[in-house]
């Protein structure tokens, strides 16, 4: 499955038994020896009554994280299509907390992502010895990478993302920044790059270069971290309108500890089976 060239792996874990090693998925995940994913998702059971289903997400280097926005669509897609439910507003429970994810008429699917996170112990980002600069209702840290220094914006959509505004995301130098941000030392637990172009007060142009998936073609968790970023600056309204290299996500923030809404496409590109290797 796809969300806007955020590619899956989906499995249901529901009506069969699934408890795989790090490096089967790693194996799946691999475009040449397995079958090729940015993230690997898992459906089970919740545990919980009032919770619906389990989310697990497993990134192509094999490592579990806690969340994945594109990804909570292409669930969402997944389950209604397997007639797992025929809910059209789900609540989800995964590694971060509870996802409320629903269907809309038109197709295309929203997921509520719960309340942006800016506090560096949860993030977690360490800004010791930093001084950040105080950007509207945002607080910019630099970060020096690669013999250059960097503002970026710090926040969490489940997951860690700095984020940074670039002229161009086309001459930005994500292949190279992306790795050294993404393991920099100030960030314990890695983080995702986020590269931000801003056109009008509505629209963005994003590349992310994801924590342990490299640079994927769209990141919903990004999209809503680099709109959160912007809206915090004074630069962004919301609706913001977030163009990636696969498609197209709207992300909704009224600010303060309101929810961010993620809205945009889900898609099943094939379906099929493959043995694993010990």
């Amino acid at each position: 499955m796809h969300g806007a060239g955020n590619d899956f792996i989906v499995i249901d874990a529901v009506n069969q038994h699934i408890d795989l090693s790090t490096a089967q998925w790693k194996y799946l995940a691999d475009r040449r020896f397995g079958i090729g994913a940015d993230q690997i998702l898992v459906v089970e059971q919740s545990d919980d009554a009032d919770i619906d289903f389990r989310y697990r997400i497993f990134n192509a280097d094999g490592g579990e994280v806690e969340q994945c926005g594109n990804g909570a669509r292409a669930f969402v897609r997944f389950v209604t299509d397997k007639k797992m439910t025929h809910k059209t507003a789900l609540k989800v429970s995964t590694m971060s907390g509870v996802i409320a994810p629903r269907l809309e008429a038109d197709g295309s699917i929203t997921v509520d992502m719960g309340a942006p996170v800016f506090a560096s112990s949860l993030i977690p980002f360490d800004p010791q010895g930093l001084h950040a600069t105080t950007v509207a209702n945002d607080q910019v840290w630099p970060l020096h990478i690669r013999g250059h220094t960097i503002a970026m914006s710090v926040v969490s959509m489940g997951n860690p993302h700095a984020v940074q505004i670039v002229d161009s995301v086309e001459s930005a130098d994500v292949l190279l920044d992306g790795p050294a941000i993404e393991n920099h030392v100030r960030f314990p637990k890695r983080v995702n790059a986020g590269f931000m172009q801003i056109i009008d007060r509505h629209a963005i142009v994003l590349r992310v270069y994801e924590r342990g998936a490299g640079e994927t073609l769209a990141c919903g968790t990004g999209a809503c971290a680099a709109a959160v970023a912007g809206i915090r600056r004074g630069l962004l309204d919301s609706p913001v309108q977030v163009t990636t290299r696969g498609g197209q996500l709207s992300i909704a923030w009224q600010g303060d500890a309101s929810p961010v809404m993620l809205t945009g496409p889900a898609v099943t590109v094939f379906e099929g089976e493959i043995v694993l290797p010990d």
